[in-house]
């Protein structure tokens, strides 16, 4: 099921009800209000043509799995936390550690979205993670990351914790999640990024709000902007879907409680202690050294541990 073609069916029905409105005011119509009808038809015309314009979508659209998972693509988003651009430059190493964990995998990454701080830090990244039992592997890392170490930027020595955040969506194929158009509002601005002479020239990068709760998506992905509108409309089925499951969890929390933590993003999920070269990982209760090799992308074992701790409960 592609979101972004259920998207302009809708779009493009609403489209043709106006024009036949419009054609239907054509009878009895003087040659001034003629001309007022006919300019409006063409605009709506056009307007359609536009929207059906972009056939282009993402290469994966069709895909098909068994059922409203494919657990072989992901969307990894880091955010950093408390702690000013620290929190950025940890946000930037927590997706330095999960690059170089998916080329070890040879996963693909694609970057969707980004937004970095004055110091080279990220504030905030989205990017696709491609590759067998991606989601899999992935989605136990949703939660608050904890640093504690001396930053770069300390002269008197002194350890600094600081936080980032990390969310881990599904691929969706089916699910059944109704998306009215009217609550969707689309902002088209230009990218920032790398691109060639595409860039700032052109509106290809979107916006995507959704009024009822408030969510927001944001795709510079493509150079195309009916792409990035296909990839923001299936970012946001993905983050609705998570969010109901999220409810269903808490409705049943009390039932999980003492076994693999409750997993809510509000808690502490892990901390990485410089100094002692330790990560802890809060639910599972254990600790991994080696934190060099850990944030070099050896992150194996602790996913490992975690989806067969997953698997058990």
């Amino acid at each position: 099921m592609d979101y972004y073609n259920d998207y302009v069916k809708k779009e493009a029905e609403k489209i043709n009800s106006l024009i036949k409105e419009h054609e239907d005011m054509r009878e009895g119509a003087d040659e001034g209000m003629l001309q007022l009808i006919e300019e409006e038809i063409s605009k709506l015309k056009e307007q359609k043509s536009q929207l059906e314009s972009p056939k282009e979508v993402a290469e994966d659209a069709q895909e098909e799995t068994t059922g409203n998972i494919n657990p072989n693509v992901a969307t990894l988003e880091i955010r950093s936390g408390t702690g000013g651009n620290e929190a950025g430059l940890f946000a930037y190493d927590l997706f330095r550690m999960y690059e170089r964990f998916a080329e070890k995998k040879n996963w693909k990454i694609t970057e969707v979205f980004r937004s970095e701080n004055e110091i080279g830090g990220i504030k905030t990244i989205s990017v696709e993670v491609k590759g067998t039992n991606a989601y899999g592997l992935l989605k136990n890392e949703s939660g608050v990351h904890r640093v504690q170490r001396v930053p770069s930027t300390e002269s008197g020595g002194r350890i600094h914790t600081s936080t980032a955040t990390v969310a881990v969506l599904p691929k969706l194929q089916k699910v059944e999640i109704e998306i009215h158009p009217d609550d969707l509002v689309w902002e088209f601005f230009r990218s920032g990024g790398s691109g060639g002479q595409n860039v700032n020239k052109v509106s290809t990068a979107v916006r995507l709000i959704h009024k009822p709760t408030g969510i927001i998506v944001e795709c510079q992905e493509e150079r195309s902007q009916g792409k990035n509108r296909s990839k923001a409309l299936d970012i946001l089925y993905s983050r609705i879907y998570t969010e109901m499951q999220e409810q269903q969890v808490k409705s049943i929390s009390d039932l999980r409680a003492g076994q693999v933590g409750a997993g809510m993003r509000n808690e502490k999920i892990r901390t990485y202690n410089y100094p002692q070269s330790r990560v802890t990982d809060h639910r599972a209760n254990k600790s991994w050294h080696n934190i060099g090799m850990i944030m070099d992308g050896d992150i194996e074992d602790i996913l490992s541990y975690l989806e067969k701790e997953n698997l058990r409960t």
